[in-house]
């Protein structure tokens, strides 16, 4: 069967590193890819939105399944015009894609549903932020209702500071909403937790721990993820009970209640305080730098997985993990979220090794003309290892990053710090 893979980060190499341990599988289109996609797959390059481009390249190719990495498309639709070209592709369509598409939407599903999560408030108006406000307490968290890259939420420490946001969020900062809400600040450590679903059935497929600020110790801004580890340490048997019957369940049963059946893979971000899972927010895909570590953990073969999603033998799975732990570093270029030089020539890649309990996964990249590899990004590469232990795990992510020439990397040498003993 021959797969396109929708992406080009480090979430997409991962994805293409696992297809192309199945039987199943006999070519691999990524769509556009990067340097390291190349590598396993053929890179087709067409911008992600352009749907009409890439059905004439799946028509061409013989693609018979579609993957989609990223939410833009998803929520853009994809899923709904593939579905009418009577083209298999893995993903929620765009009214599921709401979960993510719409902070709101989701807000609305976990009121209607009884799923726990923070408080908020909609703001449509400076005159009603400045009232609203006064009923939370500080710190509060103002997000655009839109996607956002990431970028769309902040974490305020006094009014002055929330009214800003709030502000530039009304007055169009990001392109995809002008709505935004406030919500309380919730307390605890967060975790990532996986599902994938046929609509009715679903599966856990993996936990994770994300590492979201830039900077050592969870300082400086938001990215879209500096590393990860997996399984999640804060994740017990008792409270992946609650997990299950307090959020996904109802949230499986509420979108096929309204109409949306929700197919495809759902993550949802928590925070556990207490041994009590809150839901922050739905992304309706793997998770970018999560995906990566959950590649090499998971035994199952992905594409049998992903077909059963469409036959209706989701339930008759059981899926199973490499016991080991893993971790995750990104390598990003200096300066990221904020400005960055792009273009910069990576040296020494081919003296890493790799193998099944050791991957370099690139996100960034790209080849020139004369087969060098160079930054394309923020986010650049992944050193992703598997090791009896999150230390040892580490020490080896963080020497196959080191031995990297690039003149200007930067990455966390912490990555597990609230988990690992020193």
């Amino acid at each position: 069967m021959n797969i396109g893979i929708i992406g080009s980060g480090g979430r997409e190499h991962s994805i293409c590193f696992k297809l192309k341990q199945s039987s199943l599988v006999n070519r691999i289109y990524c769509i556009p890819g990067n340097a390291g996609t190349s590598e396993l797959s053929e890179n087709l390059n067409i911008d992600i939105n352009d749907f009409e481009k890439i059905y004439r390249e799946i028509k061409n190719k013989d693609i018979k399944l579609l993957i989609v990495g990223p939410e833009v498309p998803l929520v853009n639709g994809i899923v709904d015009y593939f579905q009418k070209k009577n083209i298999k592709v893995f993903g929620p369509n765009k009214n599921a894609s709401r979960l993510e598409g719409s902070k709101l939407f989701m807000k609305k599903i976990c009121k209607d549903f009884n799923i726990p999560t923070a408080k908020y408030e909609e703001i449509t108006s400076e005159n009603q932020a400045k009232k609203i406000i006064n009923n939370f307490n500080f710190p509060i968290v103002v997000k655009s209702d839109g996607l956002a890259a990431g970028k769309g939420v902040t974490i305020c420490k006094n009014k002055k500071e929330a009214i800003k946001d709030i502000l530039e969020i009304l007055n169009g900062k990001f392109k995809s909403s002008k709505k935004v809400i406030i919500e309380e600040f919730l307390k605890g450590e967060e975790a990532s937790y996986f599902i994938i679903s046929d609509g009715k059935n679903y599966l856990p497929i993996g936990t994770a721990q994300d590492h979201k600020r830039i900077g050592e110790n969870d300082t400086g801004l938001n990215t879209g993820g500096m590393g990860a580890y997996s399984p999640s340490k804060i994740i017990s048997k008792d409270i992946e009970k609650k997990i299950l019957k307090k959020i996904i369940a109802p949230t499986i049963k509420a979108m096929e209640s309204i109409g949306s059946p929700y197919k495809g893979i759902l993550y949802a971000g928590l925070m556990i305080d207490k041994s009590e899972p809150k839901l922050i927010e739905y992304n309706i895909r793997l998770g970018d730098p999560e995906c990566q570590v959950l590649m090499m953990r998971l035994k199952n073969d992905l594409l049998d997985l992903i077909l059963s999603t469409f036959n209706n033998s989701l339930r008759k799975k059981k899926i199973s993990w490499i016991k080991k732990p893993g971790i995750t570093i990104v390598a990003a270029s200096k300066g990221y979220p904020g400005k960055f030089d792009t273009l910069k020539e990576i040296k020494n890649l081919k003296n890493i090794k790799v193998d099944k309990s050791q991957q370099l996964f690139h996100a960034g990249t790209i080849k020139s003309k004369g087969g060098k590899i160079l930054s394309n990004g923020g986010r650049v590469l992944n050193s992703t290892v598997i090791d009896s232990d999150l230390l040892k795990a580490r020490k080896k992510a963080l020497k196959i990053l080191d031995k990297i020439k690039w003149k200007n990397k930067y990455y966390r040498r912490d990555i597990g710090f609230r988990v690992i003993k020193k």
